[in-house]
């Protein structure tokens, strides 16, 4: 660590081992970037194949320019070192965020697998293959953004055909039967590793394990995936027919995986979430159980403590006994007493007094009761539960003798799953048993996947129902071969991006099939702009290289090939864009004044070549290029001498 490739790439940290390459975070010393560098092992290194391979695809793989696929930005060879210039991203992978969060919620697996299909079908579309989809080669960086890396694997879908060389490449949990039982993958073997990547993040786990890697090949072979439980029954379907064993069964494309994928979240309503990046904490969701009490009709309830404690039945006797009394001589019964009537009367008043107090009592302790649940006793006021998480919030109402209808809102400034507000608001009074509106944060929200070629309407019903507002702009629109005139052909920012509420989506809408496609003047523009620029043409973008330009600024167009104007006609619609990398230019200085040879040693330290004319041992009085002008290092200077 810390050496240069090609005295220009550093490498600095370890960022991933692997059987055939080490990748490292370094830095591109010219351009002063961060960057990824793959270096591959140097038994690899040592085969002219390899090398020769490996330089063929890592041109292929720099040719795909999508948000979702890392760029490539250089590959070279270093000595015994071949190595692959790569985007860096910061944040970790897919089976980093499987390993500490287990299975996702559809919604978040459907995001997650949407940017892979979309970069995929790029790849599908420029006859490439990857090969070697798994979770390890998904990153997610910082705000959750999704990138496919690693399409070193990948091959001209022209060359398989004809290729002798039957190796099994990429990872057995993933690989397709055909690529298990002949070695050969297209289109098809990626979609269905895809639909294996959705199953594992639908269940937290590969649908085929093993104590071997050939035991786990063999099942692929003769096994369809089980069943996933617990899913709906649309999504259940729809990874079955991108893992169907026989390649025609599956979608052609993962152009019409994503077409089927985003067509199931949109029939089942989900909606796509914020990836979480690895190593983030979840938000920790509070259960609170409680055990039933059973209270005999009339009886008093019991304490809490009560309802906890087994309570023991006393024992009783079963046994009756009969005792026999000795007859005794029965006396004589007295005579009864006389009784006072005065004192008698005195006892029955006593009497008297005593019932009528006691239903007057119990009448106004009725009275009193009836009068309190009139009053206050059927009342409740709404708790403040702003800020609690949406089980705690619920079981807040429930104490409060109130029903909870949870109602999802997006929100700037409140995570996902905390409380926004209650409707009535807390502290309003209300009768027992009543139902409140438990506002919940669902974040920000993201732009929505919708069908290419879906109506307008639809697609405006969509953006609006996440949170955001559509737009239109026909400067936007789009030309397609393959979408009707008036449908819409995709959303500008794309689906998966994060907005605040209420923000713009564009709808990009078909103007149908060109009949002509000239190659816009993208000339001065920055790449993002010429790219996006030349695909309204209906043309597919790709960045053919970089190089030294006085007239166009770094980071900038120079020009495209074909050149602006040119019509392309036939099936393809590729067009390369040449990058600026700048020109390494310095500023003269002024050397008059100065002695010859002095004059001619700080010149030639800035790259300049040196002309000295008359007295070379005297003083300069006189330079051919004024001072303050910035020329091109080794451009030559006159001067003079007295």
């Amino acid at each position: 660590m810390g050496g240069l490739l090609d005295q220009r790439y550093r490498l600095d940290a370890v960022l991933a081992r692997g059987g055939m390459s080490t990748v490292y975070r370094g830095r591109d010393t010219r351009l002063d970037r961060q960057i990824a560098v793959k270096v591959m092992d140097p038994s690899l290194s040592s085969d002219p194949a390899f090398v020769a391979r490996f330089e063929r695809e890592a041109r292929a793989a720099a040719q795909l320019h999508h948000p979702a696929v890392v760029a490539v930005h250089d590959q070279g060879v270093d000595g015994d070192q071949v190595y692959l210039v790569m985007e860096l991203i910061d944040g970790g992978n897919l089976r980093d965020l499987l390993n500490q969060r287990g299975k996702l919620d559809p919604s978040i697996a459907l995001s997650v697998v949407g940017p892979v299909l979309s970069a995929l079908g790029v790849a599908h579309r420029a006859g490439l293959v990857h090969r070697d989809v798994k979770p390890e080669n998904v990153l997610i960086g910082t705000g959750g953004q999704i990138k496919v890396a690693d399409f070193g694997l990948v091959r001209a879908v022209a060359d398989i055909g004809a290729t002798s060389d039957s190796t099994i490449l990429g990872t057995v949990a993933y690989l397709s039967p055909e690529q298990v039982e002949r070695g050969v993958s297209d289109a098809r073997s990626d979609v269905y590793s895809a639909g294996i990547l959705l199953y594992e993040v639908l269940t937290g786990e590969a649908p085929y394990r093993g104590d071997t890697p050939i035991s786990v090949a063999y099942q692929h072979v003769n096994s369809d995936v089980p069943a996933i439980p617990g899913v709906p029954l649309a999504l259940d379907n729809l990874v079955r027919k991108a893992t169907r064993r026989d390649p025609s069964l599956r979608h052609p494309d993962a152009n019409a995986f994503l077409e089927d994928l985003e067509r199931v979240g949109a029939e089942l309503g989900l909606t796509p979430q914020p990836v979480p990046v690895p190593g983030t904490a979840p938000e920790e969701d509070r259960t609170v159980v409680m055990r039933p009490v059973s209270v005999a009709v009339g009886a008093t309830p019991p304490s809490v403590a009560e309802a906890t404690t087994p309570v023991r039945k006393p024992a009783t006797a079963n046994a009756t006994s009969v005792m026999s009394r000795p007859q005794t001589p029965r006396k004589p019964r007295p005579r009864p007493k006389k009784v006072d009537p005065v004192e008698e009367e005195r006892l029955r008043s006593k009497r008297r007094f005593i019932i009528w107090t006691s239903v007057v009592a119990v009448v106004a302790l009725i009275v009193g009761i009836f009068s309190w649940w009139l009053g206050s006793g059927r009342w409740t006021a709404v708790p403040d539960v702003s800020g609690q998480s949406e089980t705690n919030a619920s079981q807040l109402l429930r104490d409060a003798s109130l029903t909870a209808i949870v109602v999802k809102e997006p929100s700037n400034e409140v995570p996902n799953g905390q409380v926004l507000r209650t409707d009535p608001g807390n502290g309003t009074e209300l009768l027992k048993g009543q139902t409140v509106k438990l506002i919940v944060s669902r974040g920000k929200p993201v732009v929505p996947f919708v069908n290419v070629g879906i109506d307008e309407a639809a697609a405006i019903s969509e953006i609006e129902k996440a949170g955001l507002k559509a737009v239109k702009d026909p400067a936007k629109d789009a030309f397609s071969d393959s979408v009707p005139q008036g449908k819409v052909v995709g959303l500008d920012p794309r689906p998966g991006t994060q907005l605040d509420v209420g923000g713009n989506v564009t709808l990009v809408m078909s103007k149908g099939p060109s009949p002509r496609k000239p190659v816009p003047n993208v000339t001065g523009k920055t790449k993002d702009e010429a790219f996006l620029e030349i695909q309204r043409a209906g043309l597919e973008p790709f960045e053919l290289k970089t190089e030294e330009s006085e007239a166009v600024d770094k980071d900038r167009v120079v020009r495209t090939e074909p050149a602006a104007g040119t019509v392309v006609t036939g099936g393809d619609k590729r067009v390369g864009v040449v990058i600026s990398s700048g020109s390494e230019t310095v500023e003269v200085p002024n050397v008059t004044g100065q002695k010859m040879r002095d004059a001619e040693q700080d010149l030639e330290k800035l790259g300049l070549k040196v002309r000295a004319e008359f007295n070379k041992r005297g003083t300069c009085v006189n330079q051919s290029i004024p001072p303050g002008t910035r020329v091109r290092k080794g451009t030559e200077i006159t001067i003079v001498g007295l």
